[in-house]
């Protein structure tokens, strides 16, 4: 069952509990993954879409049953995007760092020069570098591993001992203030070109593929779970169990204010979407991407009578995306996603599409 963070306001602290903007479902039927995805779609909203390592732990949860079709297919037409490992860093081309004449197709993996760490070099994934590891948590945040592996093998290490490649210029800036800017060895970094789509069109640049049984050529083009919660790949024609997905938000595009909005959700579904932390967020935001208008309304509010921003639910705000702008006056105001994903204050006559939960 799927659940999404619950806050709870206790004499001014935030207990977290969990609850989900969407549930998996294991169908035990075999088929083909074309067939699989359309029963999805008939019965619930389509193939399941992973985001991050919490889903990859709730599917394993789900069921007993390894060799499960899930959303991912080899693309074969359009653009194949450059992402980063970590689950919500944002690639940006503006901001990349690429040696001159790079990056080279078809090398689908990054790599810092050996002469200098502040120039990045495409190469092939199944060559072998030693690595950058990033960790969110503790007093150090980066750890070079003397170890070379493959680019999949040093994304395992660093999932399975830290929190992931090191990911996003920001991450790369502040490691290469740390250490020498050259030295004889090239190392991989969290960049990747993504050759494979989700079924439902999300572009969340999570992969989880086993590196010692992944296949990426042939006709092995579409992926499916494992014992170990990683993931392969297999001929999409052979016959397996597969996972849906149920989607627990929705986007309305009509344009109400913030009170109609929310008067609609209840009326209609169950309520103003909450976010409570980042997992939320990046599936929200989503949605919001989709918007008719530049904002969407979110079912957050703010009352002049205790001076704070509150859910609908009435959980206290513990996590937040504020924009850095200057804040707003007066007492009718209310939350707003922009496209992009940051939350704004708006006043709550303004007529905006919005997000309900189901």
């Amino acid at each position: 069952m799927q659940w999404s963070l619950f806050v709870l306001i206790l004499m001014g602290q935030c207990f977290i509990f969990t609850c989900h903007l969407y549930e998996y479902h294991f169908i035990q039927k075999e088929m083909p993954w074309d067939e699989a995805q359309s029963y999805c779609r008939e019965n619930y909203t389509d193939l399941a879409t992973v985001s991050d390592m919490r889903d990859v732990e709730r599917l394993r949860n789900s069921s007993q049953t390894t060799g499960a079709w899930i959303g991912l297919q080899t693309k074969t037409e359009g653009n194949k995007p450059w992402r980063w490992s970590l689950p919500g860093v944002e690639y940006k081309e503006s901001e990349a760092l690429w040696e001159n004449e790079e990056p080279n197709d078809p090398e689908n993996c990054v790599k810092m020069d050996e002469n200098d760490y502040r120039k990045w070099e495409d190469e092939s994934c199944t060559d072998k570098n030693k690595f950058i590891c990033y960790n969110e948590t503790g007093q150090h945040k980066y750890f070079v591993i003397d170890e070379p592996k493959n680019w999949l093998q040093a994304q395992s290490y660093c999932r399975e001992n830290h929190t992931d490649l090191v990911s996003g210029l920001e991450q790369i800036e502040e490691f290469t203030t740390l250490i020498d800017q050259s030295s004889d060895e090239d190392l991989w970094i969290g960049l990747f070109r993504d050759t494979w789509s989700w079924s439902d069109g999300k572009n969340f640049s999570f992969k989880h593929w086993d590196p010692d049984s992944f296949e990426d050529e042939g006709n092995k083009d579409c992926a499916m779970t494992k014992t170990n919660g990683k993931w392969s790949s297999d001929i999409c024609t052979n016959q397996k169990p597969f996972y849906c997905y149920d989607d627990k938000v929705i986007l309305i595009k009509e344009n109400k204010t913030w009170d109609e909005a929310l008067d609609y959700c209840r009326e209609n579904h169950r309520d103003l979407v909450s976010i409570t932390d980042r997992h939320q967020q990046r599936w929200v935001e989503k949605r919001a991407k989709m918007a008719d208008t530049e904002f969407v309304w979110l079912g957050m509010r703010y009352t002049c009578t205790l001076d704070l921003w509150f859910w609908v639910s009435n959980r206290l705000v513990c996590y937040h995306n504020w924009a850095p702008e200057d804040k707003m006056k007066g007492c009718d105001r209310a939350t707003a996603m922009k496209r992009e994903g940051k939350w704004y204050e708006r006043k709550e006559g303004n007529f905006l599409n919005f997000i309900c939960a189901l």
